[in-house]
Parts: C-alpha cells; structure tokens; sequence
C-alpha cells in the first residue's frame, strides 16, 4: 500500500512538473478554465446577494386583513392563532384599532383630521407575513378563504407582484444552473483536448512504455492527474478573478443603493460557493482527461 501511495505521489507531482515545463501553454489552459468556472460562480453570489438583500424587501411579500367594524378584538387573535398553525405563514402581528388610531395621529397628514372624530372608524387588522417558499397559489386560495369568514372583511393581497417575485427567482435559480453546466461542460471539452495533444506529443514515449509492459492504468494515471492539476488550478484562479470582480463591482453598487436610501449587504462569497468551484474543477479536469484518454490512449500500441 505504501509503495502504491508513492507512485501516486511521484505520478501527481511529474504531471504538475510537466505543466510547469509549458508555462505559456498551461497558463492559457489555466486562464480559460478559470474564467470558465468564474461565470457561473459569479451568477451564484449574485443571486445569494440579492436573497441578502430581498431581507429588507420582505414586507412587500406581507399582506393584510382587515376584520369587519364592530369586531372584537379576540376575534382578530383567535383569527391569527389559526393562521398560525399554517406552513407557509411564517408571522402574523395583531394591530388593535387602537393602536392603528394611534399610528395615525403620529402623521402629521393625519393628526388634526382625526381630532374630530367622535369614535375609532378603524377595524382590527393582521398583518400577516407568509414564508419565503410560499407559492403564489397556496396564498391565492388562503385569501379565498380568508374572505369568506364571516369576521372579515377585506384581504389586501398583490398576488400578481408575488407571481412575478417568485418567477424571477426561479428565473435566476435555472440560469445558474444552466450556465454552470454548460461552462462546466466547455471545461471537460478544454482539458480533454489539450490532454489529446499532450498524448500525442508523447506518442513515443507511451509506446515504449507499453513496449516494456506497462499498463493502460500505468501510462493513464499521469493524465489523470494533469487533468486534475488543471482543474484544481483553474478552481484557484476562478476564485481569484471572481474576488477581484466583486471588490471592483462592490463600491460604485454601495453609492447607486444609498441614492435609493438602501443599505447594501455586500457581496459575500461563501464557504460553499468556494467549494463548488474547486470540486468543479477537480470533477470537470479529471472528467476531460478521463474522456481523452479512454478515447485515445487505446490507439496507441507497441510496433516492433
């Protein structure tokens, strides 16, 4: 086993020596397979981003309902204690008529026209806040219900804004995937025929290796790991291009969303994201150079 570890160990260190005999060719290879993996990552923290930053946005999703004039208040929590019980509501606050009178006269467009009324006009409302997975329809057939209850009067849900939220995040869900299989698929495509090049540049050499019996798992294995060097270090600079992209993009997004009085949450490229993009790499490298090999390395026999 500690034989078998070793020339693993010399078979992965002569294919990264290799790489560093063509430092021109490899750092093409390299940069296009960074930039490859860069797309795909980048679109994956935007998106993140932009959940981070639906936070602040979350009480468009909320929706109101108003009780009919004259009822009680128990009837309003007894309403909001069954809507808790639901799945895809995630909170409900109580407002009192009173403290809805009370909200009003802090407006100063308000505050004198309300001096002159005898009694509180308002109703007892919910404000209910569903879940971020709540569907559209789910929420559509609970305003349904909730109109028909006898205690309430209106139901104050934009279903149309909820439909376009929620096809625009599943928009943006599908383009990530997209993108990181079509650009993960250039990546096996760029390493498979640069690893073809490479087998038959060493043409002579793989035949006199199977000429003294070597294996097709010997003469594959240094591929193998060309493949994966390529990978791993295409991972690395595709984390470095997409780091230098979110810090140049970071500043000019910060100044246009103060103009719009918003707080940005910064890009926040994550342990995970990180992740992905180096195992990517590795699987597209190893992938690419497995394809090439089994394709071409069987071509290729002894002539005596």
């Amino acid at each position: 086993m500690g034989a078998r570890l070793t020339r693993h160990l010399q078979n992965a260190l002569g294919a990264l020596g290799h790489l560093s005999r063509q430092p021109l060719a490899s750092a093409l290879t390299v940069a296009v397979i960074g930039i490859a993996l860069a797309l795909p990552a980048s679109l994956q923290v935007l998106v993140q981003s932009g959940q981070k930053f639906a936070v602040n946005w979350r009480d468009i999703r909320d929706f109101s309902v108003y009780l009919k004039p004259g009822a009680a208040l128990e009837a309003a929590r007894d309403l909001a204690r069954t809507l808790d019980e639901r799945q895809d509501i995630a909170s409900i606050r109580v407002v009192s008529a009173d403290d809805a009178l009370e909200e009003f006269r802090e407006d100063p467009a308000f505050g004198e026209v309300l001096t002159v009324l005898k009694s509180n006009p308002l109703p007892h409302t919910l404000v209910v806040r569903p879940t971020d997975d709540a569907l559209p329809a789910e929420l559509a057939r609970l305003k349904g219900e909730l109109t028909a209850r006898p205690e309430v009067d209106l139901v104050q849900l934009d279903i149309q804004w909820l439909s376009r939220l929620a096809a625009i995040l599943d928009f943006m869900r599908r383009a990530v995937w997209i993108a990181a299989v079509l650009l993960v698929g250039g990546v096996i495509v760029i390493v498979g025929n640069t690893i073809r090049l490479d087998i038959q540049n060493r043409r002579q050499e793989i035949e006199v290796s199977k000429l003294l019996g070597a294996s097709d798992a010997f003469v594959r294995r240094p591929f193998l790991y060309t493949g994966l060097w390529y990978g791993l270090i295409g991972g690395v600079v595709a984390l470095i291009v997409l780091g230098a992209g979110l810090l140049v993009l970071s500043e000019p997004l910060e100044r246009l969303l103060r103009l719009y009085g918003s707080e940005f949450p910064g890009f926040g490229l994550s342990a995970l994201t990180a992740a992905l993009v180096i195992g990517g790499g590795l699987m597209a490298g190893w992938a690419g150079a497995w394809t090439a090999v089994a394709r071409h390395l069987s071509s290729i026999q002894p002539r005596l």
